[in-house]
């Protein structure tokens, strides 16, 4: 039997599974309940809470865009290591306080929480349009890297649409039926299976092709001089404020996800903080992705790949003996990095445009009918997604990158609502739409951007600024004031 045969069986296999156990997290659950589709009833346990935050960021940017950093960029994609130890850091003092305010008033998403606090539907629309076009970005990294292992471990026999339609069609199907329940269960047995992978390939690469860590490290200073180690340098691919400034924007930004942040109705307080301190062991199973990068370099010429993503599945395929088994395997393990941030994603999606979207707007909508919505929103923001996975060109970590400059927009509206109590809807309308506008500015028109820092930042910096002039001079009225005391207490 030939090899890709063999290979598309096993990840296959592995698809079946994925999708039994997220049809199976349903049963018995309610198929009409808003809270139940969207928080799982607040009953996550803190076993799956642990799984479902780290498999989230353990995607297909990790286990593709990752080795393909550090092939390219060498130090620049320590900043992996560093977002995903301390961009949760937050939600230790955030999430009990978001976990209490959800309980008391029956919140399901973030624009629950910021209608509720500013009592604007502009404001909570804005946020979700950007929530979704967001996501859409986010999302589409994902799907890249399922076609990616579909097409390259089995030879091109599969092509890029088919494998990406196949695999993300499989999360669509088990995220429409269990919503967030389904996606969390589906996520330990991603979680498990691409940690495995990850350090197993890593040990046995460093191993074949080096002998180990120190001649590894030894073959890439031969050949790229320490420069590509020391960010800023004459030889680096990023500058100091560069490389800080995406740092600052991933950390802030990271709770800002609606699917994270979201999560905090899924659980109780201790269980939230006991996950973040439980957190940072992800970050150490993101090293072996890092070190498959290094290992490439001398090994991997960079005319045999058209973009540095692909260097993982080069190696695979060309350092592994070619057993189909070994490639489905670790196709498999691939697989189940993008789809542990997939399925969270896409229902994440499709909670904010149901209830930060379509509520404000129609607020008469019975609950069924935001489940249709939130239901046929998986299909219209997957479609979107692997339209921009099919035709679009960007890289994996510009693609999250990207995302991210957007995202982090919430953090001043977020934080303002939760522990300052002059914030107003119209310092946070305005300073919204002014950070996204300077964020969209120097991310797709400005060739050049001040000191060289994130889109993000800048946008960020300019959306603070609105935010404080104008919620300082605006006289809350009486019941505003209330409101906001009992959010800063909460």
């Amino acid at each position: 039997m030939d090899t890709w045969v063999i290979a598309i069986i096993s990840m296959s296999a592995y698809l079946v599974l994925a999708f039994g156990l997220g049809l199976a997290a349903g049963r018995g659950k309610s198929f009409f309940s808003v809270s139940e589709y969207a928080v799982a009833d607040r009953g996550l346990g803190l076993f799956v809470m642990w799984f479902l935050m780290g498999g989230t960021i353990f995607s297909a940017f990790a286990f593709l865009g990752g080795p393909g950093w550090a092939y390219s960029k060498g130090a620049a994609s320590f900043y992996i290591l560093a977002y995903a130890a301390l961009g949760l850091l937050p939600w230790y003092v955030v999430g009990p306080k978001v976990a209490r305010l959800g309980a008391k008033n029956n919140y399901f998403t973030m624009g629950d929480l910021l209608r509720h606090r500013y009592d604007s539907k502009l404001l909570v629309v804005l946020v979700g349009i950007v929530a979704v076009l967001a996501f859409i970005q986010y999302l589409t990294l994902q799907i890249k890297g399922m076609a990616y292992v579909f097409n390259v471990l089995t030879e091109g026999h599969i092509p890029f649409w088919f494998g990406a339609l196949l695999s993300y069609g499989i999360v669509v199907m088990y995220v429409i039926t269990s919503g967030v329940r389904g996606a969390a269960w589906s996520d330990v047995l991603q979680a498990i299976l691409m940690l495995v992978v990850a350090w197993v390939l890593c040990v046995y690469l460093v191993l074949h092709l080096h002998g180990g860590i120190g001649p590894m490290f030894d073959n890439v200073l031969s050949i790229k001089s320490e420069d590509f180690f020391i960010i800023g340098s004459t030889g680096s691919s990023m500058s100091i404020n560069a490389y800080s400034s995406a740092i600052i924007v991933s950390m802030i930004g990271f709770l800002m996800w609606p699917h994270l942040f979201t999560k905090s109705y899924t659980t109780t307080e201790r269980r939230i903080k006991l996950t973040v301190i439980a957190y940072p062991i992800f970050a150490l199973f993101l090293v072996p992705v890092l070190l498959i990068g290094f290992s490439a370099i001398g090994v991997v010429p960079p005319e045999a790949i058209e973009k540095s993503d692909q260097v993982l599945p080069y190696l695979i395929t060309h350092e592994l003996g070619g057993s189909g088994l070994v490639y489905g395997l670790i196709g498999a393990g691939a697989l189940a990095a993008a789809m542990s941030s997939a399925d969270a994603i896409t229902h994440g999606a499709s909670v904010s445009l149901g209830r930060d979207v379509a509520v404000p707007l129609v607020p008469k909508l019975t609950e069924r009918a935001q489940l249709m919505i939130m239901r046929v929103g998986v299909i219209l923001v997957g479609t979107a997604a692997y339209y921009l996975a099919i035709f679009g060109n960007e890289g994996l970590i510009d693609l999250l990158l990207g995302a991210y400059g957007s995202i982090v927009q919430f953090a001043p509206v977020v934080y303002g609502a939760l522990f300052w109590r002059r914030s107003n809807r119209w310092g946070a309308i305005a300073g919204l739409i002014i950070g996204i506008g300077v964020n969209f500015y120097f991310q797709l028109v400005a060739d050049v951007r001040p000191f060289d820092l994130h889109a993000g930042l800048l946008g960020l910096v300019a959306n603070v600024v609105v935010f404080v002039a104008i919620s300082s001079v605006y006289r809350l009225k009486p019941e505003e004031r209330d409101k906001a005391n009992s959010f800063v207490q909460a």
